[in-house]
């Protein structure tokens, strides 16, 4: 019966253990596109949607002022969810 004990206390701490990693973020994967990418950042963003380098995404998209965005401490930021949308509409008048 000891056998059992030990391999049951070791099976709750692997499960116990195991659900503490997403504990501060559960829901990690549903908050993801609220996301805030700085501006120097968007066309690293932009070559990764549309599946090139962050050149090449300059060349395609060299301005990026009319994305919607926010601007915090003098530093403008864009929604991931926003410039997704802003792609979409983009490639879409194309």
């Amino acid at each position: 019966m000891d056998i059992f004990t030990g391999i049951g206390i070791a099976l709750a701490g692997y499960f116990i253990g195991d659900g503490l990693k997403n504990f501060k973020s559960p829901d990690s994967h549903e908050h993801t596109d609220q996301i805030l990418i700085k501006e120097k950042d968007l066309h690293f963003y932009i070559g990764h949607y549309l599946g090139v380098t962050k050149e090449e995404a300059k060349q395609i998209v060299p301005d990026t002022s009319g994305i919607p965005h926010i601007t915090r401490n003098g530093k403008r930021y864009v929604q991931k969810t926003a410039l997704r949308e802003w792609l979409t509409t983009m490639l879409e008048k194309d």
